[in-house]
């Protein structure tokens, strides 16, 4: 009976709950040039939060390291980038690990591929580097997902070898004493997310998912992002919006997705997406904005809610 309540209760929630449900825990990413013009984190992104630090080609790894140091010392929880087709060798890898564990206490990664085509030296793909057994001792490891295919990888289109790829991270986990998640490739309609993470259940994959969603930003520089990273067929949902004149100037945000996913959250509770990972393409400051405006509580820094009632 508790659980039938329990299920009512969520289906029937209003929309702005079943948002700010949805919403708690959610994650950003920032870059070392980025995160370099935010003067005070705490003052925008609630203490505890996830920060991902995406590790750009090119990068110096004492950015990466500063910027981690700088995160864990506000009161982040820091998950820096380990692009495997940019590390060129088994040495390097240790030393990256050593320098974030040593001055920033890293404990946590997302591991992926990257978006070079050829790799730099040893590693083609975040199994090579878990095999290393380098991260070990990490207590989380994240992977890459892609809810509307990677070309890059299949390239005909489907979706064979990186399920694949994902049933193997699927035993890893299953044997690792890591917690162990799918941070994915943003997309801009809840339809095709719905399927991909209802295709991975039935395939047996269990690992949670924390679906990739970008923040507000001009409907132009995500267009021009969506391309680059291969967003797939929700890129007609930018393209439908620049269609329309009176939508065309106004900037995008992300709340009809948002809604989406929170709704169909909100009445099948056992779904897979665990947690939103916002990419801040429009800014930090206004993605954490954006997020406080709609999701209550959710994305209150902790200074801001004192004397608030819960």
């Amino acid at each position: 009976m508790a659980l039938f309540n329990l299920r009512r209760t969520a289906a029937t929630a209003s929309a702005p709950q079943q948002i700010e449900a949805f919403l708690r825990g959610f994650s950003i990413e920032v870059m070392p040039r980025t995160a370099e013009k935010v003067p005070s984190f705490r003052a925008i992104l609630p203490q505890g939060t996830r920060v991902y630090i995406a590790h750009i080609e090119g990068t110096p790894i004492a950015d990466m390291v500063a910027t981690a140091r700088r995160l864990h010392s506000e009161g982040y929880e820091v998950m820096p980038h380990f692009p495997a087709r940019i590390i060129p060798d088994k040495a390097t890898l240790a030393d990256w690990i050593a320098r974030y564990r040593g001055e920033a206490d890293v404990k946590q990664a997302l591991l992926l591929g990257g978006g070079v085509n050829t790799p730099a030296g040893d590693f083609d793909s975040s199994m090579q580097m878990i095999e290393t057994g380098l991260f070990d001792g990490f207590n989380r490891l994240h992977v890459a997902g892609h809810p509307e295919g990677n070309r890059d990888i299949d390239k005909d289109g489907g979706d064979a070898i990186v399920l694949q790829a994902l049933k193997w991270k699927q035993a890893f986990a299953d044997r690792s004493d890591a917690d162990m998640a799918i941070a994915t490739q943003f997309c801009f309609d809840a339809a095709p997310v719905i399927a991909w993470a209802d295709r991975l259940a039935a395939e047996g994959i269990r690992l949670p998912i924390h679906i990739g969603v970008a923040g507000p930003a001009k409907l132009q520089t995500l267009i021009k992002f969506a391309i680059a990273c291969g967003v797939g067929p929700s890129l007609r949902v930018l393209q439908k919006r620049a269609m329309d004149v009176t939508k065309l100037l106004l900037p995008y945000e992300p709340t009809d997705v948002v809604a989406a996913l929170a709704a169909h959250k909100a009445a099948n509770p056992g779904f897979g997406i665990e947690q939103v990972h916002f990419f801040p393409l429009g800014g930090i400051t206004t993605n954490a904005a954006w997020v406080t405006e709609n999701g209550g509580a959710a994305g209150v820094p902790a200074d801001a809610s004192k004397g608030q009632t819960p």
